[in-house]
């Protein structure tokens, strides 16, 4: 399938085009059928040559621009509509300037009510407007809808504009403008939007704001179908969504594949940027705080987050003066504070780099490769697992590595990787390992240590002073100020423990590395079921052991209580 939208002044002929060529009326309220003006976006299809064309048909009244720019944001092709006895008119530069911001670069120029006068000076007026845009120099057609003359010519260019469309991704995120939301009868909520990119079958789940939505029916063209890749006008049945949920500018994305934003930064294509304006992008109208970063660059931020992409277009429209402000191209979906002084300027010196994803990449260090894509940047640096990281970045923290772990104040045998990942300001504990190839540590045990070291000299010593202790009653912890007389501190014991020289059964409670076997074994031997008291009488140990050793067991599955103060030791 084929989208095009339709574009041009009011009472230019857009409905009356869409009428003869489907056979649909795409005016569907009656108002806009009492009064003959399209008022919001009507929808028509049909086939021409080998492809099916769905038609988006927009208001031409400058009253009704936020409905037509809802219609055109998504299109990939217009049919642009000037009246031969009217010529250009004002909609008609507003609409070619909406759509020069938008970036639509696919078109064909109609010149209706040919019979009412010679189509020859609206032709050349507007085909010299429309090729100083982003469409260039589009072919064009006469036609009259009252004789019909010229309809044939115009559906063989229509075919021709179709298929030199390009051929879209059907396997890319989806992304769905909504421009029409209702209920119908015994099916609930239906949605309907430009199928961009991307496939959406019957019982996907799709993400709307931040509500998982399921897709319990479709439909293309008025049938159903149990999926629809794009370019397709669709409409999906969403399934535990009440309408009052949903509307035009809401989104249904591929759930996990896209981050949303309220502030990005762009590269502005336009003049005036200092009045309160309105932001287009897909169905969505929203107010937006502009600030100038550059002579071409500025800050965006708006009253909602949008799923935006490195690259997409919208445009910028003061509606006080009914005119469009400028269009823009999305460079940063995830820019830096411009809090401190002076940031805004460097900030625009700083966009002026063609590579956006090396200038991402350097400012912040580290990137998931998913966040690449999800931000439509390509991976770039070094691959590091699940991570794209910055080689000068990464030559700098080596260094700087090594240093903290040689400097590392401690009796244990190695600095902790998340007292290193903190001092680095690493943000993944996988990213440690691959920072210390080449400077002599390695990951151990929890610590960060030469490879081979052991404990420091005072630190085995006194481990040596504790497990003479707990082989001549394991189930006897040393008390708190034992410890300290030995010199183990909070550190030493978490070195030991990592090393497997300890276990900690409870907070300032450690035994051999054994202990749990060793329970087991002689828990086994009691009569069973057996209380704490005489778990504790049997080992010669205390409360202050037996409770957390025991639960510790039942966690395990080694014990099991039965809840009348006993246990039993599960076979």
């Amino acid at each position: 399938m084929r989208v095009i939208v339709t574009a041009g002044h009011v009472d230019h002929g857009k409905s009356t085009l869409v009428r003869r060529l489907t056979g649909m009326e795409p005016d569907r309220w009656a108002e806009e059928r009492r009064r003959g003006l399209t008022i919001d976006l009507g929808f028509g299809w049909t086939k021409i040559g080998d492809e099916d064309v769905a038609f988006v048909d927009v208001p031409g009244h400058e009253r009704f621009v936020p409905n037509m720019l809802a219609g055109a944001g998504p299109a990939p092709a217009v049919l642009f509509v000037v009246a031969a006895d009217e010529g250009w008119m004002p909609q008609s530069a507003e609409h070619l300037a909406a759509l020069d911001a938008f970036g639509v670069r696919r078109g064909l120029l109609v010149v209706t009510k040919a019979d009412r006068a010679d189509p020859a000076a609206a032709t050349a007026a507007a085909r010299a407007e429309i090729g100083r845009t982003s469409l260039g120099a589009v072919p064009s057609v006469a036609v009259s809808g009252a004789t019909g003359a010229g309809f044939d010519e115009l559906r063989a260019a229509i075919d021709t504009l179709a298929g030199g469309l390009p051929t879209p991704d059907p396997a890319a995120d989806v992304r769905l403008w909504i421009d029409r939301a209702f209920t119908v009868s015994g099916a609930g909520t239906v949605v309907t939007g430009t199928l961009a990119a991307g496939t959406i079958a019957v019982g996907d789940e799709l993400l709307l704001g931040e509500t998982r939505v399921k897709v319990r029916g479709l439909q293309a063209l008025g049938e159903p179908h149990d999926r629809v890749a794009a370019v397709a006008r669709v409409a999906v049945n969403l399934r535990g969504l009440a309408r009052g949920d949903v509307g035009r500018g809401d989104v249904l994305l591929t759930p996990d594949r896209w981050l949303t934003t309220a502030e990005f930064d762009v590269r502005v294509h336009g003049a005036d940027l200092h009045r309160n304006l309105v932001l287009h992008f897909g169905t969505a109208a929203l107010p937006v705080r502009v600030r100038p970063l550059g002579t071409d660059t500025a800050r965006l931020t708006t009253t909602i987050a949008l799923p935006l992409r490195v690259g997409d277009r919208g445009l910028l429209r003061d509606p006080g003066e009914h005119r469009i402000a400028a269009g823009f191209d999305v460079l940063d979906v995830r820019p830096p504070s411009l809090v401190r002084r002076g940031a805004a300027r460097t900030r625009g010196e700083e966009l002026a780099d063609p590579d956006l994803a090396r200038t991402y990449l350097r400012r912040n260090g580290f990137v998931r490769a998913a966040d690449f894509a999800a931000m439509g940047l390509p991976e770039t640096g070094d691959r590091i697992g699940d991570w794209c990281a910055d080689p000068a970045r990464v030559a700098g923290l080596r260094v700087e590595a090594a240093a903290a772990v040689r400097g590392w104040d401690a009796l244990a045998a190695g600095m902790p990787v998340e007292a290193l990942r903190y001092r680095l300001a690493v943000p993944a504990p996988e990213l440690v390992g691959p920072l210390l190839a080449g400077t002599g540590f390695e990951v151990a045990g929890g610590l960060v240590r030469r490879p081979g070291a052991g404990l420091a000299p005072a630190v085995e010593k006194a481990l040596e002073t504790v497990a003479k202790r707990l082989a001549e009653h394991p189930f006897r912890a040393p008390e708190a100020d034992e410890l300290r007389a030995l010199g183990l501190g909070r550190r030493e014991l978490a070195a030991a423990v990592r090393l497997g020289r300890l276990t900690v059964v409870a907070e300032g409670v450690v035994l051999a590395p054994d202990v749990e076997e060793r329970a087991a074994a002689e828990l086994r031997r009691l009569a069973q079921p057996f209380t704490v008291s005489e778990a504790r009488q049997a080992f010669g140990s205390t409360r202050r052991v037996m409770i957390p050793l025991l639960e510790r067991l039942d966690a395990a599955g080694v014990t099991e209580p039965l809840g009348d103060g006993t246990r039993m030791v599960r076979d």
